[in-house]
Formats: C-alpha cells, structure tokens, sequence
C-alpha cells in the first residue's frame, strides 16, 4: 500500500508539473472504481462519464494548487461527490425549470410547449454554438454528442489531452454566458440539459 501511496503521490508531484502522461495515468487508475462509484448516484452510465471528465477537468485546472503530501484520492472523491450532488440538484429542479419557461407564455398547450422546447431552445443553443471557435465546436461536439472520452478525441485530432480539456472548458464557459443573457439564473440548468442529453 505504501508502495501503491508513494506512485501515486510521484505522479501527482509529475502533473502539478503539468506532465500530460501522469495526467492521462491517474484519470485512467481511477476511472473504473469512480465511474462506478458515481453510477450508483446518478442511474446513467453517461452521466458517470460526464461527472468523470468535469471533475478531471477540474484536477487540471486547479493542478497548481494540489498538495502532494496528501491523498489524492480524497480530494478527487471530494470533487466527483461535489458534481453528483450539483447534478441530483439540478435533475430535480428540471420540473420547475420547465413549468417557469412555460409559465411565460400564454395559452399554451403541448403543441406550444414541444415547440418552444424545439425551436427556441435549439435556436439560442445553435446562436451559442456558433459563438464557438470551429475547434471548440468540434472537441465540444466529439466529447458531448459523439460521447468520445478526451483521450479518444485527443487521439483523433493529433492534440494532447491538455489541449481537449482546454478546449471544452473554453466551449462550456462561452456557451454559460450566452446562454445567461437568455435565461439568467437557470443557464447553469440549460447548459447542463443541453450537454447530458
């Protein structure tokens, strides 16, 4: 165990270092056992990808400030326990989220809701998109449409995994302030139906 602790704080020493290849080893060494940990919460095998990766985008932006002298462990089950519980949150609020927007409009009926969540919705979320740089768009469209994991697309365009995490982190914040000119407090939820679905 020792042993094990000892490798393990060597390559969290190499990606503070930002070593893109101890990066692509502990997300790797904790993948199966946190996927299923974060399964067991959200009933989804895609929500447990995507809860993976946010919080392995997280670990590489704030690698600088990782201290090596204790677990790494904790502080990653720290971070994927922190999203699991912003995701069961916003789930829950998709119900009232939808009867606000709709409490909007007038004489509505189901054809008139299947209609603003068809073209409205889409409408800004394809204006935000095209806000997008074409890299973005595609890393983005890879990760969250093609359900490529960010190796898989690092390997496909010839980029770094870094460089994958930077891009759908750049992608994610410019589509969250578009969309807050829309929807305000409820882009956070927007976003988050927008990428799981």
């Amino acid at each position: 165990m020792a042993l094990c602790n000892e490798r393990e704080r060597e390559l969290v020493i190499r990606l503070i270092r930002d070593d893109e290849s101890a990066f692509c080893e502990l997300y790797a060494l904790y993948k199966n056992r946190l996927s299923y940990f974060t399964l067991k919460y959200v009933k989804s095998a895609e929500f447990a990808e995507d809860v993976y990766q946010d919080a392995f985008t997280a670990i590489w932006q704030t690698r600088r400030f990782i201290n090596p002298d204790t677990p790494f462990s904790t502080y990653l089950y720290t971070i994927v326990r922190n999203r699991i519980l912003n995701l069961l949150r916003e789930m829950n609020t998709e119900t009232h989220f939808k009867e606000q927007v709709l409490a909007q409009v007038v004489d509505y009926d189901d054809d008139t809701q299947s209609q603003i969540e068809e073209n409205d919705l889409r409408g800004i979320i394809s204006e935000a998109m095209s806000k997008l740089t074409d890299r973005q768009r595609e890393v983005f469209d890879m990760s969250r449409n093609k359900e490529m994991s960010h190796k898989e697309i690092a390997a496909a365009l010839n980029i770094s995994v870094n460089t994958v995490q930077e891009h759908i982190s750049a992608a994610l914040k410019s589509l969250q302030g578009y969309l807050t000119q829309h929807y305000g407090a409820y882009s956070g939820l927007i976003l988050v139906l927008f990428c799981l679905r």
